[in-house]
């Protein structure tokens, strides 16, 4: 590891990324502006906003029109996926956060199948609501929450695990790895019994427009876009120059590398190299056409794309 940080530090790696003049996020389906315009439509069936965004990018990309939509109601910020998270620099989040008008913050793994953080969010809640007008819903005995949040940060997760927390019960919402799984609101769906709570989930909701690319590409590392609109190779690269910027080095190990590299073909080489992801290929040559066996670069930038997803290649924090 000495090594390691010894050539990070004589400026063996990139000092910025090179986006070619990229517009990463395209990706406004129709499936999103029309949750957005149901979540506006339920609003006043709701006492408290709950968004969940992830622990490796607490400020970036967060969707600024739910601010602007549905800001009206009470607010707390779930950042998921604490697991896959270096958050050693905790308290100057939650700081920064606190100065953007964010006083509520929760840190989770809704995947853990007992989260201690998650036993929190509905006295989180409650503290929020006893401060805080009910508007129309004084008269009602129970109580409405609507989780919002990007594509692939755990929504359906969180509501999952509050109802093996407080009900003892599975699953009530589905849960993949890939963004869009949810495509519209939902109908209530109880998540505790004293209090008696009840959330709506959301389809993950993409700012229209991103103006800062590489806020899009952190986005897309993070998964909340889906990965052959942006290249799945370009994704990668930007993977190698955030591990190798914050010395995150356990891809070396892994892939079996002499040392980190900041050449991304020649890491996809190796992954492909040490995977047996080869792909057999024509080339045409002075003697005729023949039948080489090259590397598969696109195999092993999933491969690499997916062990740093799991958390395989170390807890970061790419904000």
């Amino acid at each position: 590891m000495k090594l390691y940080q010894a050539l990070c530090n004589v400026g063996s790696f990139r000092n910025a990324f090179d986006f070619g003049g990229r517009d990463v996020v395209h990706w406004f389906p129709g499936h999103m502006a029309k949750g957005l315009k149901q979540m506006r439509a339920n609003l006043k069936n709701v006492d408290c906003i709950i968004e969940i965004h992830d622990a490796r990018i607490p400020f970036s990309g967060r969707n600024p029109v739910f601010q602007e939509t549905l800001g009206v109601r009470p607010h707390l910020l779930v950042l998921n996926k604490m697991d896959l998270a270096d958050i050693s620099q905790k308290q100057r989040i939650q700081e920064r956060l606190h100065r953007n008008g964010i006083q509520k913050v929760l840190f989770t793994d809704c995947l853990k199948q007992r989260d201690e953080n998650v036993k929190k969010l509905v006295p989180k809640v409650m503290e929020i609501l006893e401060n805080n007008p009910r508007f129309n819903r004084d008269e009602n005995l129970d109580y409405c929450l609507m989780v919002i949040g990007v594509p692939n940060v755990g929504k359906s997760s969180l509501i999952n695990s509050l109802r093996r927390t407080y009900l003892k019960k599975g699953h009530a919402s589905r849960v993949g790895g890939e963004p869009g799984i949810t495509k519209a609101v939902l109908t209530k769906i109880q998540v505790c019994e004293r209090p008696v709570m009840h959330l709506l989930d959301t389809p993950g909701v993409l700012p229209p427009k991103i103006n800062d690319v590489e806020t899009g590409m952190k986005l897309a590392l993070c998964g909340t876009i889906l990965d052959h609109l942006v290249g799945e190779e370009i994704i990668a690269d930007y993977l190698l120059y955030s591990l190798n910027r914050l010395q995150k080095f356990n891809y070396v190990e892994r892939y079996d590398l002499q040392e980190p590299c900041d050449d991304i073909q020649h890491v996809l080489k190796r992954i492909s190299v040490k995977l047996g992801k080869t792909q057999r290929v024509k080339a045409i040559t002075g003697v005729g056409n023949v039948t080489i066996t090259v590397p598969n670069y696109s195999a092993a930038a999933y491969d690499f794309i997916r062990a740093f997803r799991k958390g395989e290649l170390g807890r970061v924090m790419l904000d």
